[in-house]
């Protein structure tokens, strides 16, 4: 099986935790695309789908599937019933680090806003420490250099996204050479550094499922 037939596998297997009469949370990346076709067969059930990007958005309205602004969205649910979404690394703990697609920001306010987050992945992104995969951190871009100096002082190589502006009109360092031992530690350091909209750790916002693709079929973990 290769590595796209798994993403289909998993992405399938994500529509048992969507709800008929409930507004969908759906990320952003090749596995969530996968996902958003897959949900197309669905659409008549569901009231809608809230974006966590705006190339989301436009797979998901290319579909006939209803697109909702979040603000919107939880004027009429309390809450989304599920947020599905892919990872760029997960650990045993069911910590995440995403932002390799630069919508980290909007995924995480998506994830906090929904009653379940469903990680969607194949055998390839589960890591004994998170870091092995460059960390995104979105920065207002004032703060670039002092953001880049704190890095270093945690032993990681900082290394601007060139030609890439986030949807909120930020830049993106992605953050090499990090072994992250602490998870909920380093997400909550690197938020209190001036300038820093949010980074790739997804800890506090951690996968309540992750559905892991393997070349037998599909684990729940």
């Amino acid at each position: 099986m290769t590595q796209d037939e798994m993403k289909q596998k998993v992405a399938e297997a994500a529509l048992e935790y969507v709800r008929a009469g409930t507004i969908v949370g759906v990320g952003t990346g090749s596995t969530a695309n996968m996902f958003i076709d897959a949900l197309a067969g669905m659409k008549g059930e569901i009231l809608g789908a809230v974006a966590s990007s705006e190339a989301t958005a436009i797979r998901l309205a290319g579909h006939g599937i209803p697109v909702l602004d979040l603000n919107e969205a939880l004027k009429q649910v309390d809450s989304l019933s599920v947020y599905v979404d892919g990872a760029d690394e997960f650990d045993a703990e069911r910590n995440l680090t995403k932002g390799g697609g630069g919508a980290l920001t909007r995924e995480k306010i998506v994830a906090a806003a929904a009653v379940q987050f469903v990680c969607i992945v194949d055998q390839s992104k589960q890591v004994e420490y998170l870091g092995a995969f460059p960390l995104p951190i979105e920065v207002i871009p004032m703060a670039q250099e002092l953001l880049m100096g704190a890095v270093v002082k945690l032993g990681g190589r900082p290394v601007l996204r060139e030609g890439f502006i986030t949807d909120n009109g930020n830049i993106i360092i992605d953050v090499h050479g990090l072994r992250i031992t602490d998870a909920r530690g380093m997400e909550d350091h690197l938020n209190s550094i001036p300038g820093v909209v949010s980074n790739g750790i997804f800890s506090h916002q951690g996968a309540d499922i992750v559905l892991m693709a393997t070349p037998e079929g599909v684990e729940k973990l």
